[in-house]
């Protein structure tokens, strides 16, 4: 497992914006990370409104956010690391990167669109193409639970899924976006497919759904779920995904999402992926890549139990993040700091 190094208290950050337009996906990932940092941090939500938005990531920040304003979402004083993510961060990390006077380490997670000159570090995933000195790049994307929040959590009393007989599947259901579609037939076949696991596996399922699952899905699952004595999130809080993914024996997760994948890879469990119709050649590559390491597998298919060491990419951003960042700032105790 790998920790972030130990660093000196003058190179050490001590504040920390996350800096994104409020997107779900975008959000989970700068947090995790920060989280990472062992840091105290901040939430920054940037909302340009047209025209500006529409230049984003190539244009400038919308004037109505400058950091002049109130409700700036860049008001000064400057942290001493920002994470960014989204096209409509991008120009606004830029920005801070200005105003800060080259203080601020910036991250950007994902591509930038821009380049590599976006921020001083820059992480993509492995089938993202872009490549440089500032950019690193892993097979899975960051997340909110590390490897050690999971073992907590697997230790945790959680009466309506410890009583839940093995083996445990952790069921992560996504829905439709730019290139999948969950058609009629795709629907049928997956529900056919989890009450196989139910009934010929004896595996009781942990459900989840997200806001894109289609309708008539989400009634299936929530019926099969019913039926079968297994359990299903509506939604409430808290949020079960953390102890469902830390107590599954194995994991079915949908293509349609990246990032529930990569989240899953984190247990060292079995993922059965499940393909929607559509597809995108990133994300062919990203399943490529954990296909030949033995991490995913076709769904509906045979339930797999064999373990792989889990894929965690938050720490090794974490360690880079405070690497450069020490690095910064021992540059600046010799010369003028730079500039954005």
């Amino acid at each position: 497992m790998h920790r972030p190094p130990e660093t000196s208290s003058s190179a050490a950050p001590s504040s920390i914006w996350v800096l994104t337009d409020g997107k779900a996906g975008d959000l989970a990932q700068c947090v995790g990370v920060a989280e990472a940092l062992n840091c105290p941090y901040e939430t920054r939500t940037v909302a340009p409104k047209p025209p500006f938005s529409w230049w984003l990531p190539f244009g400038p920040t919308d004037p109505r956010e400058r950091e002049g304003r109130p409700d700036s979402p860049i008001a000064p004083p400057y942290p001493d690391i920002a994470i960014a993510s989204g096209r409509r961060a991008a120009a606004y990390l830029r920005r801070i990167k200005r105003l800060s006077q080259g203080r601020t380490f910036t991250v950007f997670l994902k591509d930038p669109r821009t380049g590599p000159d976006a921020a001083d570090l820059i992480w993509v995933p492995e089938h993202d193409r872009l490549r440089g000195r500032n950019v690193l790049v892993t097979p899975t994307s960051p997340h909110r639970f590390p490897v050690t929040r999971l073992c907590q959590l697997r230790e945790r009393s959680a009466p309506e899924i410890d009583k839940l007989a093995p083996p445990r599947v952790a069921v992560l259901i996504g829905g439709d976006s730019r290139h999948h579609t969950f058609s009629e037939d795709d629907q049928t076949r997956l529900l056919a497919g989890l009450r196989r696991l139910g009934e010929e596996d004896g595996a009781s399922l942990m459900i989840t759904s997200s806001r894109r699952t289609p309708a008539g899905l989400a009634y299936g699952l929530a019926s099969l779920a019913k039926a079968g004595g297994h359990l299903y999130w509506t939604g409430e809080a808290p949020n079960p995904l953390g102890l469902y993914l830390a107590k599954a024996d194995a994991i079915v997760a949908t293509a349609d999402s990246t990032n529930m994948i990569g989240e899953a890879t984190v247990t060292g469990k079995p993922v059965h992926v499940f393909h929607p119709s559509g597809g995108h050649d990133k994300i062919t590559r990203f399943l490529g890549t954990l296909q030949g390491m033995g991490v995913i597998h076709p769904f509906p298919g045979p339930l797999k139990t064999t373990t792989y060491e889990p894929i965690d990419a938050t720490p090794l951003i974490a360690e880079r993040i405070l690497t450069d960042y020490a690095a910064l700032r021992q540059q600046e105790t010799k010369g003028p700091a730079g500039t954005a």
